[in-house]
């Protein structure tokens, strides 16, 4: 479990897409890097899944890469998945023509749910997609069991989320306000290597790389650490913060001005992508021994 993170606040959270579009700048970058590195990545999906595609701005570009492919957009907000819905007629002549050409239902289905309980059976999709959704979810490591579940043979899992060092400052000047979380105590990329080998993923590929956005305000900083989520943790404070014990607050983000004026707030993000091996037992945990003749 990464941290006592409440669903139901979560889903309360993205309830509203326009409260969080401010910080899609960042959703975009990070997706743009993943991009990047699936195109080092030779394969020819029938069926992709993006697991917590909020509002879908994903989509298109994974149908684009992939356009013999089903693309099942899936998330836990109703809100975030109108807006994908609303967007999706442009691409459904397409959708169409592409149905009728290819052999596999090419184009954009949309399902709401949790992305930790798939409503799909195994071996059946052939690489799951998830951009800085991951963290926001309970058990992280149930999670990647499913993955693998719904996976086919040798397909591919590629993720991104947040790692520790986000919010690093915003945590600290907290500390000037009380002790109580008011952010995620993000999981480490090693932890969460560890934790696709107990999953039963092959040789998963870890990297982290850190994004310090600057701010001219406290007001604009914390404008996108709201739009990104908020708090949904089950320990964060309930009652009002006071005017006093709020100004401490500001003026640690203050102090933390740099020599040009900017206050830097750091984002890790984590990169992973691993694959689903072939299976060494049966279902009955018998060996699996393969034999492969001689060649001449």
């Amino acid at each position: 479990m990464s941290a006592p993170i409440d669903a139901l606040r979560v889903r309360a959270l993205f309830a509203q897409p326009q409260r969080v579009a401010d910080a899609d700048f960042l959703r975009r970058e990070v997706a743009e890097r993943m991009h990047e590195r699936l195109s080092l990545v030779k394969i020819v999906p029938q069926r992709v899944l993006d697991a917590g595609c909020g509002a879908g701005p994903d989509l298109g570009t994974l149908q684009k890469t992939y356009p013999a492919a089903q693309v099942v957009g899936m998330d836990a907000s109703g809100a975030m998945l109108a807006g994908a819905r609303a967007a999706a007629p442009a691409t459904g002549a397409l959708n169409q023509m592409l149905s009728r050409l290819m052999p596999a239902k090419a184009g954009v289905d949309l399902l709401c749910g949790d992305f930790g309980t798939l409503p799909f059976g195994p071996n059946s999709i052939d690489l799951v997609w998830s951009n800085l959704a991951l963290h926001w979810h309970p058990q992280p490591d149930r999670v990647f069991a499913e993955w693998r579940r719904v996976l086919r043979v040798d397909g591919l899992l590629m993720f991104s989320n947040f790692g520790p060092d986000t919010f690093k400052e915003l945590r600290t000047a907290f500390a000037a306000l009380d002790e109580t979380p008011h952010t995620l105590p993000f999981v480490d990329m090693h932890d969460f290597g560890d934790q696709l080998v107990e999953a039963g993923f092959s040789t998963p590929v870890m990297d982290a790389e850190r994004i310090t956005v600057t701010y001219g305000t406290v007001a604009a900083l914390l404008l996108d650490v709201r739009a990104i989520g908020g708090n949904p943790l089950a320990t964060r404070r309930r009652g009002l913060i006071g005017r006093a014990a709020w100004g401490r607050m500001i003026d640690a983000l203050e102090a933390m001005r740099g020599t040009d004026g900017k206050i830097g707030l750091t984002f890790e993000v984590i990169y992973g992508h691993a694959f689903r091996p072939v299976p060494k037992t049966t279902a009955a945990g018998e060996s699996i021994v393969r034999f492969q003749p001689r060649k001449p």
